[in-house]
């Protein structure tokens, strides 16, 4: 078995995978400051819960937006585990291209994702990726990260309009069941949720006039990808461990 790890701004889904398939997940938070023994302590129990002893991992790899996260989790799997984690990043020697202005600062989730969505699907690709930012990834079908866009994640419009609200509670972003809301929380959750998928749906048509004759699938991935997808007609498919899974795909790549 081997273990994955997607560290986010926000939050950090920890993925085992059984051969290609997902065994089990978690999510826990980035933003507590953890040192590596607290990291160990955390996975030992983790997979204790799931009825897995960590002599059955294989090994790990992890990729990150969150540096100073990515050392502490690092030497808590080598502690755990007996060997050292592979790095997923823009650095990795992967059979991947990132024919961007500055390689170096794609970040590790589109390095995986475009990984993932190249081997998966074969063709051209837009991954809409839903964290704390909502990312853009525009992929070729051999391999080829070309760019894409980066706007404030969902989750993160809504934290902005509590905090600058006063009179606006902080409301569980749940599907609405219509878009003119009658209650302030009704209200709350259409303009967040309806929003987001209007402005996915406008991104993505934007991407595909300027991106003339790749005709790409559409891929959702991240937190919110299944919430928002019966109201983002511009999805053809939705994978919430996309980036997961080109993770496990770089660790196999690297592990050689």
């Amino acid at each position: 078995m081997i273990l994955t790890f997607d560290v986010g701004n926000t939050e950090t889904t920890v993925g085992l995978f059984d051969g290609d398939k997902v065994y089990s997940h978690w999510r826990i938070t980035t933003g507590v400051p953890r040192t590596h023994d607290e990291f160990a302590l955390l996975l030992r129990s983790m997979l204790t819960a799931g009825g897995i002893e960590p002599g059955e991992i294989e090994g790990s790899a992890i990729c990150s937006v969150v540096p100073p996260v990515t050392g502490p989790i690092a030497r808590a799997c080598e502690d755990c585990f007996g060997s050292a984690s592979i790095i997923v990043d823009a650095r990795a020697k992967l059979p991947i291209r990132l024919d961007v202005d500055e390689p170096f600062t794609v970040g590790a989730d589109r390095v995986a994702n475009t990984l993932a969505a190249s081997r998966i699907w074969k063709r051209n690709a837009i991954v809409v990726d839903l964290g704390t930012a909502t990312t853009y990834d525009c992929i070729t079908a051999d391999g080829a990260f070309i760019g894409g866009i980066i706007q404030p994640g969902v989750g993160t419009s809504a934290e902005t309009l509590f905090r600058k609200t006063s009179q606006l509670s902080a409301t569980e972003l749940i599907p609405p069941q219509k878009v003119i809301g009658t209650r302030t929380d009704e209200c709350i959750r259409s303009g967040v949720l309806y929003g987001a998928a209007d402005s996915i749906n406008g991104l993505v048509a934007r991407i595909k006039a300027e991106w003339q004759g790749a005709d790409p699938i559409v891929i959702g991935t991240g937190g919110l990808a299944e919430t928002l997808r019966p109201f983002c007609q511009s999805l053809d498919e939705v994978d919430p461990f996309l980036t997961l899974k080109g993770v496990l795909m770089g660790y196999r790549l690297l592990k050689l």
